[in-house]
Formats: C-alpha cells, structure tokens, sequence
C-alpha cells in the first residue's frame, strides 16, 4: 500500500519534468488509469472459520477448607505472577467461616475438607477431531483441575496427557466427537514480515482476535527452542493459543511477552508447531519427552578466541566441561575442544547444538566434527539419554606461594597427583595470584592453566618459558578450568586490551 507521504512526492516529481522538459512531456501519452493499491489483508474470512477450534483453559487448585486463598476478581493475575514474578499470587485475608464469600463445603459443619479455589486462564487450539488439544505448559502447571470452554460454551474437564517445561508444550484431552480442528502450517516456511494473528482469550477475554506481523523467524531464548518473535498483541491469558498464517493454518503456540509492565509493549514469542508437533507425539506416546545428550558444558567462540586458534570465524561451541564417563569423555573429546560441526551439519552458534542433539535419539551413533590444536578431525559417539544435570563439585582449597609474577602476571604452581585426581585433569598448572593483563582478563587465584594457544601445559616452568616468548602483538589464548567447566581466555601481553 503506498503510503500518504508517496502520493504526495510522485505529482511533485511529474511537475519538475513538466517545467525542465515540456517538449518530453507533451510527446508523453497521459494516462488516466489510477494507481492500484494493495489493500490490507481482511483476517474475517479466516477467523470465522477457525474461531470455534480454538477454546478457552482455566485451571484450579485443590486447597484444604479453610486455608488462606486469594479470591481475585481477575483470574488472569494468577497467571501474571506465576507467568512473569515466577511466584504465585500473594494469598489474601482468608474468607470467615461463615461469609457469603465462603464456599458452601468450607462453612461451619461441612464435611468436605478440601475445595476448589481458581487458579488461572490461558487458551488453546484443537488439533483432532477426538479431543487432542495443544496449550502451554505453564497454563496447566500445578493445577489440579483443567476446564476446557469451546465457543459454543460446551465445558469439558480435560485430562492433561503429558507437558513439557523446555518448551512448554502440554497435550490435553477431553471427551468428544467430530469437534473442530485446526490445520498445521509449516514453521519452517514462515518469514519475517509475513502477517499472522492471534485467537485466545487475554485477561479472560474469551475469541479476541490480534494480528500483526513475524519480527524474527528465530529468537534464541533457549536452549531448545528457537522462538518466533512477532508484534502481535498478546497477553496474560493469550498463553497456549494459536498463532496462524493468512492460509489459517497454525504456524505457532503463543508462548510468551516482552513486558516491563505485565502488558503487550510490542514483542511477543510464539512456539513454533513443528518443534510443538514434535514434542506432541511423544508426549501422547509415553506422557513425556526424551531427548539425548553427549555430556558436554559449552560455551560461544568469541572473535578474539577464533583468531587465537587459528580458526577463520567465529563459528562452534567450545567445550567448557567433559561429563566423567560421559559420551564424549569415552569418545576422547576434551575441554578447549571447538566442536563446528554434529552429524556433517554446520553449528553456527553454542545454541544450535543441544538443539541437534536434543533431537537425536538416546542410543544412536553420531560424529562429532571438532577443532583442536589447529586442525580439524571427526570424533564418533553414542548419544545417551538426557538426565538432570550433576551438581557442580566444590573447588578445594589453594595454597599460595610468593613468586616473581611471568610475562602475563601469573604466578603458577605446579599440580599434585592429588589435585588432578580431584579436578579430574590430566594436565595444568594451577594459578597462585593473578596481576597486571592476567587479572584485567579475570584470571583469579584457584583457576587451573591447561593449554596455552596449541601448547598443553605440563608444569609451571614449561608455561614460564612459553610465556616469555609470546609475542606482544598478538592475543594468547590461555585454556582456563575454574571449577567444573572450563573455557578459552584470550590475553594480550603487555596490554591492556583485555
């Protein structure tokens, strides 16, 4: 559509030609045909037919009589803490035994010693014409009760089959036949600036329907879920409902919102349905989600740590931390490892790998591509199943020696049988004091030196001697275990450029 500005400047631009050039524009023909403009996209068409697929969740909680109970008067701010606090919403002064306020089974000689309290809102879309229903995960966390309201008002209590907080996905299930269903599209086809709407229920607002258009095909908030980004309007009670392209077809599960205030401010995340669809057949399946793992803590390359290495971009995820007994322990792969590529595809940043590994499944094999030491070689593994992840061990006490710092402001010592036993390292001298370029680089006492740019560590007067010919002009990258992980620090010699 051309904007007001346009119609303005195109008239303007004739009469220029017009007082430079009459003899051009008498030859010229004159056209009276009006422009043609693109209209909006008109969503009525799309939301009369999907509309009575997609259906509004509310959620209760069991609570013992008498307990303290919040009574809002809007049950989407239950959802608006939990959702964006994190917490549920601060209880208030309970009902007394007898006000009108009270249920009826928590008065004075009931007999019942529970009751139902609200909990929360959200939506939702019908997938199957025998009740499979997708939403959030969120929305049905911790109730007790889940209630499913179709837009001709028909309630159903609804039997949540499984949910998955990773990507917060929930499959429900309610009793019905030849019910209304909505079409899947293709999240991978989607593109930025394609417009879509929204039908849930924001703030209990039962079929509102927002539209706008897709921001970003790819948002990282997560480690298994890239998002898309759009300026549809969504809010707390949207969560769970169908995010559609023009064609009607559900492209995402509105998920989440960028807000300072608990309201829309321009930004909100949408699932994507393929992810989601995944995630459904396993859940019907066997009520949960299993994904696979090769036990590995990773972390970004940065440019600095690429040119260190010898690598022509920044590209990979560096291997901060080896799981003992892990995949890629018994596979050999080590910290300061670059893995840039997982069964032959390319990974571009540290997110897309528990992506692709995720989605292997647990006991297949799969080759690591992995740069170390400035070449590259192919590493194969058996993908485990993913597990919580191991507490981190504490860091043992250190002793301090005085020392004449080295050329980067360290002072090293060197690593006792019992200490490696303890890191569980082979190798490395351990960092008695930091000062100078080393400190600026946040190099601390406690920390463990393994490698120096290709060069592994085997004692403090081997790293001494390589410290003393680093060049000034370029960055070293030092190989540093703190802790459990451990990760490429790249230190300038001599400079403050840290």
């Amino acid at each position: 559509m051309m904007s007001p500005a346009k119609k303005i400047l195109l008239p303007l631009l004739s009469a220029s030609v017009v007082l430079f050039s009459p003899a051009l524009y008498a030859a010229a023909p004159v056209s009276t045909a009006a422009p043609q403009l693109a209209g909006l996209p008109d969503f009525a068409d799309i939301v009369e037919r999907t509309g009575p697929a997609v259906v509004n969740i509310r959620t209760t909680e069991r609570v013992k009589a008498g307990q303290d109970q919040s009574t809002p008067d809007d049950e989407e701010m239950q959802e608006f803490f939990r959702r964006f606090f994190g917490v549920p919403m601060p209880r208030q002064q309970p009902n007394t035994p007898n006000s009108p306020n009270t249920p009826r089974n928590n008065r004075k000689g009931g007999s019942a010693q529970q009751e139902e309290v609200p909990r929360g809102v959200g939506s939702g879309f019908i997938i199957s014409p025998d009740g499979y229903l997708l939403t959030n995960a969120h929305v049905v966390d911790g109730a007790s009760d889940v209630y499913v309201t179709l837009t001709d008002k028909r309630e159903f209590k609804a039997k949540v089959i499984g949910s998955d907080a990773r990507t917060d996905v929930a499959v429900l299930k309610i009793d019905g036949s030849n019910l209304p269903r909505l079409v899947m599209g293709d999240s991978d086809k989607i593109r930025a600036g394609e417009w879509v709407l929204a039908i849930g229920s924001p703030f209990g607002l039962e079929n509102t329907v927002t539209a706008g258009i897709i921001s970003a095909k790819a948002r990282d908030t997560g480690d298994y879920l890239p998002l898309i980004q759009t300026d549809v309007a969504v809010n707390p009670g949207n969560s769970g409902g169908p995010l559609m392209n023009l064609k009607g077809e559900v492209v995402g599960i509105n998920s989440q919102i960028y807000s300072r205030s608990g309201g829309f401010m321009g930004i909100s995340f949408a699932v994507p349905i393929d992810e989601a669809l995944r995630v459904s057949d396993q859940l019907k399946a066997s009520g949960h989600v299993t994904r696979g793992r090769i036990g590995v803590q990773i972390g970004e390359v940065t440019k600095e740590v690429a040119e260190s290495l010898g690598l022509s971009k920044a590209q990979g995820a560096i291997v901060q931390r080896v799981e003992q007994g892990g995949p890629a322990d018994k596979a050999g792969l080590e910290a300061g490892d670059i893995i840039l590529k997982f069964n032959g595809v390319a990974i571009d940043k540290p997110s897309d790998l528990p992506r692709m590994v995720g989605a292997t499944k647990p006991g297949s094999r799969a080759t690591v591509t992995i740069w170390r030491k400035g070449s590259t070689r192919d590493v194969g593994l058996t993908v485990v199943e993913l597990e919580a992840d191991k507490p981190a061990k504490e860091e043992s006490k250190k002793s301090k020696v005085d020392a004449v710092p080295n050329a980067l402001g360290l002072v090293v010592s060197d690593l006792s049988e019992a200490q490696k036993k303890d890191l569980g390292v082979e190798n490395g001298v351990l960092v008695e004091s930091a000062v100078g370029v080393a400190a600026a680089a946040g190099l601390r006492a406690g920390d463990v030196i393994q490698r120096l740019n290709d060069a592994d560590i085997k004692d403090s007067k081997q790293f001494n001697a390589l410290t003393s010919k680093l060049d000034s002009k370029r960055r070293a990258a030092i190989l540093v275990r703190r802790g459990d992980s451990s990760q490429f620090v790249p230190v300038r010699p001599g400079s403050g450029d840290n």
